[in-house]
């Protein structure tokens, strides 16, 4: 039976990020039911990075390998973005996947671009997005009334799409392999705690994050000393903060505040050596490995160098509480794992935590006031220290019996809702009922852009810009877009219209110079057909201008014949008036094949007699003859 072919467009199985992990577990699952030919186009990745190749499925880069390109395309944000995030290349990975089924899995502003593409409601396709703030994103709402699979990572979007009345929104969680996370013997754990010289009956809170600003950090640095302060534990206790110290919030300076010890905070080494880690005090990034000695070698873990699924499982195993304070979050997978290890978990009861709330989850819910963020106006969570100093102090006088039969159902749970097999088994059936495409792949073509669109006259900003955008670069955005914001922006900075208007149709015009394919057709006269000579010098000015010398004699050779010269459009007026000349054309790099110029087989060609100079002069080293060759005019070419 013919496979079904997949495309899964997301970070990469090799970065470890949230998306990357869950690409990861679920494209893992789907190849080894063997049904399927995947091709995984990643997010971040250059087209013919040599990480591709170590996938047992197809990786296909989502952004150009050429810096300059990128450098043109991020000079405005809107076409930044879609770089960044897939949307510029989506098109040529479509084209080479043909595939049955589409599945997004990004942030819906990396994805959104995709839902408007000629090609997406034509063949089965799906977004699979994070949302994780009231009010939902506008463009989400729009999209998800638009197209027919639209799933979510928690049940808190679905519950706010139904209550604004937008049914067939899913959830469809994150997946996560159980097997990866366990919690270990006791024998086990104690030997990790003498491996990293950490007391036996030390007391951990741990928690595991990218040290993003919506992680509440300070919040739990100010939640743990005031447990210490108020409650005065007879254990030495510590917090684990697996995070990378180089971005983000700073620790150090956030303990100093609350009268921490620097000692007393935990974090996660690895050497970017021998990849051995370590869980200790930090100091610096980039200090001497203890095991193979390199210097400025060890630094905190971070999405581009971390550990893998096994050591994480003992970093957890480290902790007996773990504790996740954010402001929102799309589902916030390391409490997850912590359930998986049978850890007692703390969590901000906003956002995807209301879902690692519910009954049933052995969570502890952390209470939380409103605020706004400023630009967006999303209502996020400001966790309450008092309540995360209460909650660690009934974890730690709970009896131990007691934490371990609350960690063991909410593991019980964690397996229920969100490992591998419950999240594989639901994309293996979209997989299996959707229909075999019957599009036309071939079809999809680059959108040309307008540089001499006409722009009316519009008094708002805002819907200038749309219009610029739709007109003249031929890309649909809305007030919510980066690039629309950042050009508002320099409009509110007394930026003139007409500088912006000559930016995008300048850029219009680079990109229809970089990207319209080369018809030559359309630079022949009709009414010459078998009766062209083609010339070919694209550069330098020397060589056009001297190869000029050869076009009396092919004048006088092929009298009823019109002559073509075709060379780079910077050395057209080298030409102009040359009374041998029919018609100056374009130089192309197709034109260095003899046989397209001038037929073979079924082709018939478009020159009767194609010279091509360049090929001796500029390509081939073919006239040294050792100086003793009678150069002849006609010979030269």
């Amino acid at each position: 039976m013919k496979k079904k072919r997949l495309l899964f467009h997301s970070d990469s199985a090799l970065a470890k990020t949230g998306f990357g992990r869950n690409s990861k577990e679920v494209l893992s699952y789907l190849y080894k039911t063997g049904k399927y030919e995947i091709f995984h186009y990643c997010c971040g990745m250059a087209k013919g990075e040599a990480n591709l190749s170590k996938t047992p499925w197809t990786s296909i880069g989502a952004m150009p390998n050429s810096k300059s390109e990128l450098v043109k395309l991020n000079q405005d944000p809107q076409q930044g973005r879609d770089v960044n995030y897939g949307g510029h290349l989506i098109n040529e990975a479509i084209k080479e996947a043909k595939p049955d089924v589409y599945i997004g899995v990004q942030d819906i502003w990396g994805v959104e671009t995709c839902t408007k593409k000629d090609w997406f409601d034509k063949i089965t396709s799906a977004i699979w997005t994070t949302l994780d703030s009231l009010p939902l994103y506008p463009s989400a709402i729009d999209i998800a009334k638009r197209i027919n699979n639209f799933w979510v990572w928690s049940s808190f979007a679905e519950k706010e799409f139904n209550r604004l009345g937008i049914k067939g929104v899913k959830t469809v969680h994150g997946a996560i392999n159980p097997n990866n996370f366990c919690r270990l013997p006791d024998e086990s754990r104690q030997t990790l705690r003498k491996r990293f010289n950490i007391e036996e009956d030390a007391f951990i809170i741990g928690f595991v994050f990218r040290n993003q600003l919506r992680k509440s950090v300070p919040n739990l640095i100010e939640g743990y000393a005031k447990w210490k302060e108020t409650y005065k534990p007879d254990k030495k206790t510590y917090l684990l903060l697996h995070t990378h110290w180089a971005e983000g919030w700073n620790i150090h300076k956030l303990s100093d505040e609350y009268g921490l010890s620097k000692n007393e905070i935990i974090t996660t080494h690895i050497c970017k050596k021998c990849k051995n880690y370590f869980v200790k005090p930090f100091k610096a990034q980039g200090t001497t490995c203890e095991i193979c000695k390199s210097e400025k070698a060890q630094v905190t873990c971070s999405v581009s160098l971390g550990i893998e699924e096994k050591e994480l499982n003992e970093v957890y195993n480290l902790m007996d509480v773990y504790c996740h304070p954010f402001t929102s979050g799309g589902q916030e997978i390391p409490i997850q794992e912590a359930k998986f290890t049978e850890l007692i978990t703390l969590v901000t009861d906003y956002s995807c935590g209301e879902e690692s709330c519910e009954e049933g989850s052995e969570s502890l819910p952390l209470a939380w006031s409103e605020y706004r963020e400023h630009g967006t106006q999303f209502k996020k969570a400001s966790t309450c220290p008092i309540d995360i100093c209460e909650n660690i102090q009934q974890v730690y006088k709970m009896p131990k019996n007691e934490r371990r039969r609350k960690g063991k159902l909410a593991r019980k749970w964690a397996i229920e809702n969100f490992s591998i097999d419950t999240t594989g088994k639901i994309l293996e059936d979209f997989i299996d009922n959707a229909p075999y495409s019957d599009f036309d792949f071939d079809s999809l073509t680059w959108k040309k852009r307008n540089p001499k669109a006409s722009i009316p006259t519009i008094e708002s900003d805002s819907e200038w810009l749309i219009y610029m955008y739709k007109h003249i670069l031929n890309m649909d955005v809305s007030d919510q877009d980066d690039g629309h914001k950042y050009w508002m922006n320099q409009i509110a900075n007394k930026i003139p219209r007409n500088n912006i208007e000559r930016f995008f149709r300048k850029k219009a015009g680079d990109e229809n110079k970089e990207n319209i394919p080369f018809e030559i057709k359309d630079y022949l006269d009709k009414d010459d057909e078998g009766k062209r000579i083609l010339v070919v010098m694209p550069c330098s000015i020397g060589d056009v201008f001297l190869s000029t010398s050869i076009l009396k004699s092919l004048s006088s050779t092929y009298e009823d014949y019109n002559i073509y010269f075709a060379t780079e459009p910077k050395h057209f007026q080298i030409l102009e008036g040359n009374e041998y000349i029919h018609k100056v054309i374009p130089y192309d790099t197709k034109m260095d094949d003899l046989l397209w110029l001038e037929g073979k087989g079924s082709h018939k060609g478009f020159f009767e007699v194609a010279y091509l100079p360049h090929i001796g002069t500029q390509r081939i080293f073919n006239y040294q003859h050792n100086g003793k060759d009678k150069i002849a005019l006609d010979l030269c070419i």
